[in-house]
């Protein structure tokens, strides 16, 4: 304990010594004091990561001389940001905090025509904005921006990086957090880095795993799972000059070789350079993929939480209220590893997700209400990403251990739900299209709008119920609610994303349509499905954010002994009222009676229509009906 004692005090010594040396560095007490609070932390992490390598101090140094020269650099509106979501350490689990994403190019064209969407932002309640991947990426083959080819240059077709710093303000201005990608698996082949490694660079050759024959490629996909087999075999593919560089996705996106503390260092400057133009939130992509290991399947290891935290570290050093929001589509059980205030502050839910399209499906909210009462609740300081879809295509994250519990077959289950979504199953009301389909397994994932799932096309006054009961879930249980620009005016699905550049055979284009400016005409109409859809999540946007109980993310099971009913409470800080959530997913009217609610007082209140209650009588929900009652203790 001693001998870790000195080398700490002496590693610390060595750093604050050349920090104080460092010329151009002015003398800054608020990053001396952070620097002194948690160098500790950020010694061991990196030491944990790279202390076998001689070299391991002088990299650490220079990581911490590169977060003073980007403190430094921090406007100075950043940095009072900064301070102030320093004292409101939970600002991102208010109750009106509600989030909105959309590309781009599809959604406003460009970055100038996003600045004017501010109003209808406002207007909506948006307090966060995703905008998808929109830095430089090879074209026609960039994977909707995930193959990025530089972080420090926005698409020239979207705008400049002095136009999205310039948002990044006038976004704060409104009262709206920025958040983009930040994709650190990988790059395109096409960044300057791949392209030196290419040319046999060998400082950029280790900023890839990239090797000479087949030995180390064979030995690793021994025990490596194909991610995109219709891409390429295995996870290597082969160089033009005959090397193996590691793909885990797709041909043109590289994954880097974070066993390289250069590599660490280099990625670290271009997160503090995206938290420097006003960035909030950094979407981490693939968290799960990060760190590979010889002998391992290279997913969810513990050196990728460990990366997870010394990024983290950084960032406290540098751009103190930045928060990291992780994309791991795993496991349950895996996901939850990533949500940590010292990893990832805040987390999409994807299993909350596919689980509410499950309930719609089989009208039984048996799997959802499991999942609510067995993986709802996450550590304090950090909160879900709640939302009904994505960018990205539905699958079934449930594991087939919770499923077995209730009688549920795991594989037969997501054949059922793969066919009833991509109409095959008699009177299905979904019009979904497959994505990565295998007829003759019945493996699929599934592409689609909000709209289109819920059954727009067939039925538009069924399916604005079903899309406002899908929400009515993330809208209540927590987090920070999501939602897919477009749907809140039941978008449908875009079927002609295939005669689209690049788009050919990725089905996922169908589910991110271009702005559809007819239907936000009719927004306000409610006599129409966009202005029924519009009206509904606009209450529950308000009511949210004015209802103390559900702000944070804490949800207490609610038995209703009712399969088709879904019910949770969430307790206010007194203790002295109670939001019930009750949501009936059936197509029948369901009875609750009277000795349901025997643990409050009779009367009670509907939020969402201010309609008063007798609980003592009993309650019956209507098809697809969904209340928030205000109660309290008996």
């Amino acid at each position: 304990m001693q001998e870790t004692v000195n080398e700490d005090q002496q590693a610390r010594r060595h750093v604050l010594s050349a920090v104080s040396r460092e010329r151009g560095l002015r003398p800054d007490p608020d990053f001396d004091r952070r620097l002194e609070d948690r160098f500790p932390t950020l010694r061991s992490l990196f030491h944990s990561l790279y202390g076998d390598r001689n070299d391991w101090l002088a990299q650490l140094t220079d990581l911490v001389l590169q977060c003073a020269r980007s403190w430094q650099d921090r406007p100075t509106a950043l940095k009072a940001l900064d301070a102030e979501r320093e004292g409101n350490p939970d600002w991102f689990q208010a109750n009106r905090m509600l989030g909105g994403v959309c590309y781009v190019d599809r959604y406003a064209e460009s970055l100038e025509g996003v600045r004017t969407r501010i109003p209808y932002f406002k207007e909506l309640g948006l307090t966060y904005l995703h905008l998808m991947p929109l830095f430089l990426a090879p074209e026609p083959h960039s994977d909707g921006g995930y193959a990025v080819s530089s972080y420090r240059q926005v698409n020239p077709k979207l705008g400049t990086m002095e136009q999205l710093r310039s948002l990044a303000a006038e976004l704060k201005d409104n009262g709206i957090s920025l958040v983009v990608d930040f994709i650190f698996n990988h790059t395109s082949d096409e960044h300057q880095w791949a392209r030196k490694a290419a040319g046999g660079d060998p400082e950029f050759s280790d900023y890839y795993w990239i090797f000479p024959d087949r030995t180390m490629p064979d030995a690793f996909e021994a025990d490596v799972r194909e991610i995109f087999p219709e891409n390429h075999s295995g996870s290597f593919i082969q160089m033009d000059d005959g090397r193996w560089v590691w793909a885990t996705f797709h041909t043109y996106q590289w994954d880097l070789n974070y066993s390289n503390p250069e590599v660490f260092r280099a990625m670290a400057g271009e997160m503090l350079f995206l938290a420097n133009q006003g960035v909030d939130i950094l979407r981490m992509d693939a968290v799960a993929f990060i760190w590979k290991q010889l002998g391992t399947p290279c997913e969810n290891l513990p050196q990728a939480h460990t990366l997870l935290r010394a990024f983290n570290a950084v960032c406290r050093l540098a751009a103190p209220s930045l928060l990291f929001k992780s994309e791991a589509i795993v496991h349950p059980d895996e996901v939850a590893l990533y949500i940590d205030p010292k990893e990832c502050q805040l987390s999409y839910n994807p299993l909350q997700m596919a689980l509410i399209w499950e309930s719609l499906a089989t009208r039984d909210v048996s799997l959802l209400g499991q999942a609510l009462e067995r993986r709802h609740n996450i550590p304090d300081g950090t909160a879900w990403v709640n939302y009904v879809r994505s960018h990205d295509d539905i699958g079934w994250t449930f594991a087939d251990e919770d499923a077995a519990e209730l009688g549920i077959n795991g594989f037969d289950h997501r054949r059922f739900l793969n066919s009833f979504y991509v109409n095959r199953f008699p009177g299905s009301f979904a019009r979904g299209v497959p994505f990565q389909d295998n007829p003759k397994t019945g493996d699929c994932r599934i592409s689609g709008t909000t709209a289109s799932l819920c059954g727009m096309e067939v039925d538009p006054a069924e399916a604005v119920e079903r899309i406002l009961l899908a929400h009515s879930v993330p809208f209540s249980t927590g987090g920070i609610p999501l939602l897919y620009l477009g749907d809140e005016v039941g978008q449908v699905n875009d079927y002609g994303y295939a005669s689209e550049p690049g788009h050919e055979e990725d089905s996922r284009w169908v589910h991110r349509p271009h702005f559809p400016a007819e239907q936000y005409a009719r927004r306000l109409d409610p006599s129409t499905p966009e202005g029924a859809v519009y009206a509904g999540l606009k209450r529950m946007i308000e009511v949210r954010a004015a209802t103390p109980e559900l702000a944070g993310t804490t949800l207490i099971d609610f038995g209703t002994n009712n399969r088709s009913v879904l019910a949770y409470q969430r307790p206010g800080e007194s203790g002295d009222s109670t939001v019930l959530a009750l949501a009936n997913f059936s197509d029948s009217a369901q009875p609750l009676p009277a000795e349901t609610f025997g643990g409050f007082s009779p009367a009670a209140v509907d939020l969402l229509s201010e309609a008063a209650l007798q609980l003592d009588d009993g309650v019956t929900l209507l098809p697809r009906q969904y209340l928030w009652l205000r109660v309290t203790p008996a």
